[in-house]
């Protein structure tokens, strides 16, 4: 995208809606663990029940305005809020700028789908940390979802690498099943086994290196925390740790460096 006035409007787009996005992830992350509709009723106060308004409902902002307080009892309202707000924004325009980094002049058309799961997966990390699952109602409905985002991202580009996307969730599920299934589900939850071949199709498409990547920077996003957990006397070897949020953490890292690191790694091999 050549024209500076036509990419600030891009960020800016994706910047508010992902602000806003994000404001609804937020409900998702309260409501589908415990069973509750994300659509009715609205949002509302915890402490007074007092419906927010549309004015007191701006992402981040109105915390702001608020200084952290329901405008009706005074209520503080949780940092998380705009913080899980304020993530989902920057992580679409993280996905927007790659998006038009690898393309000459247009925007990858994968971003749509990429955009649906980077929101999704905000949820589902949160989640799994607050409750250690991986809810069936958010990663089931990503399949149908992934599918119609690839055939559209093939339909837009004229390119079909379903092969290497095959092949990325292939070693994404192996590895994640396996280890689940020999540890009796102690290592990995059955949640982190349905997720891993969406992320690793997803990663496969763009390539099989951004696939193997991401998966090895789970695990060693992984074991760094959960090292540093121990050594801060938080958790112990037997202690559970919710995955989900590394699996995820790689899954971007395997999307926005994978093919570089795999370059990197093939040639100082001299392959």
């Amino acid at each position: 995208m050549s024209d500076p006035v036509l990419a600030a409007l891009y960020y800016v787009l994706l910047a508010g809606l992902g602000l806003i996005f994000g404001s609804f992830t937020n409900v998702v992350i309260y409501r589908v663990p415990n069973g509750l509709s994300i659509v009715r009723p609205g949002s509302a106060c915890p402490g007074c029940g007092t419906p927010i308004s549309g004015r007191d409902n701006i992402p981040v902002l109105s915390w702001l305005i608020l200084k952290a307080r329901c405008r009706s009892c005074g209520e503080p309202i949780s940092i998380r809020y705009p913080l899980v707000e304020s993530a989902t924004g920057l992580l679409w325009l993280v996905l927007g700028w790659w998006a038009l980094s690898g393309m000459d002049g247009g925007i990858n058309p994968l971003l749509p789908w990429l955009l649906v799961l980077g929101t999704a997966g905000v949820a589902l990390a949160m989640i799994d940390v607050d409750h250690h699952r991986l809810p069936d109602s958010i990663v089931l409905p990503l399949y149908p979802v992934l599918l119609v985002g690839l055939v559209l991202a093939g339909v837009l580009s004229g390119e079909w690498p379903w092969l290497p996307a095959l092949v990325g969730a292939a070693i994404w599920a192996g590895l994640i099943g396996a280890l689940w299934l020999f540890s009796g589900g102690r290592a990995m939850g059955f949640g982190d086994v349905k997720l891993a071949p969406i992320l690793g199709a997803t990663l496969g498409w763009v390539g099989v290196a951004s696939a193997v990547v991401g998966l090895f920077v789970a695990f060693v996003l992984g074991a760094i925390v959960g090292i540093g957990l121990m050594v801060a006397s938080r958790a112990h070897r037997r202690s559970k740790v919710p995955f989900g949020p590394f699996l995820l953490g790689g899954a971007l890292v395997g999307l926005l460096a994978g093919e570089a690191i795999g370059a990197a790694y093939t040639a100082a091999l001299g392959l």
